[in-house]
């Protein structure tokens, strides 16, 4: 799981991973995370974070968060995802988790989505295959799940704390019988009419 990593670490050069939580969900926001790992950093991870139980997620941003050199993250809101589409709120959500790293970095390793103006190396699951976009994964996919369970306080009715937003049977039926939050996304199909 370091392999792309150790090709930059061995010219010297300083990786960053990023990888957002929450492009399929139908409320709530989409949260970018950016990780720069210390160079010879050994593999302590080695799954997606949608393959980890909450609790290994908990246990391990904590350890991420003690191991890396920096953590960056970003929140874009459901009205935003809205007004310029989910892929644009997922390269604005990226690029401000980088910039909010604060350390300097030569080179990206994105979950698929190419970052302009970057050094950046997209793949298809790279959250697979490169330690830091695993990292970044945990770390967002905790925020996410934390904001939603905030969020599961103000519309208990929807069960935010167990559906994280997502279309499970019982939030389709909500929102079929014309039921929706502020958080909701409006664009998404089931909102826009109704249907899914």
């Amino acid at each position: 799981m370091l392999e792309l990593e150790r090709r930059f670490w061995e010219r010297g050069l300083l990786v960053a991973g990023v990888d957002e939580a929450g492009r399929g969900p139908l409320a709530g926001p989409l949260v970018a995370c950016a990780v720069v790992l210390p160079p010879g950093t050994e593999p302590f991870l080695d799954r997606d974070s949608k393959k980890l139980t909450p609790r290994e997620r908990e246990e391990l941003y904590k350890e991420i968060k003690a191991r890396a050199l920096a953590v960056g993250t970003a929140v874009v809101d459901s009205l935003l995802v809205d007004r310029i589409n989910v892929y644009r709120a997922t390269v604005l959500a990226m690029k401000r988790a980088l910039k909010d790293l604060k350390h300097p970095y030569d080179a990206v390793i994105s979950d698929f989505v190419k970052l302009e103006g970057e050094n950046c190396l997209a793949l298809p699951k790279a959250d697979e295959r490169s330690l830091s976009c695993a990292c970044a994964s945990v770390i967002a996919k905790v925020l996410r799940d934390r904001i939603m369970e905030q969020y599961h306080r103000l519309y208990p009715e929807f069960r935010f704390n167990e559906n994280k937003g997502y279309a499970t049977p019982e939030h389709l039926k909500l929102i079929k019988e014309g039921k929706r939050t502020e958080i909701h996304r409006t664009s998404y199909r089931p909102l826009k009419k109704g249907l899914f």
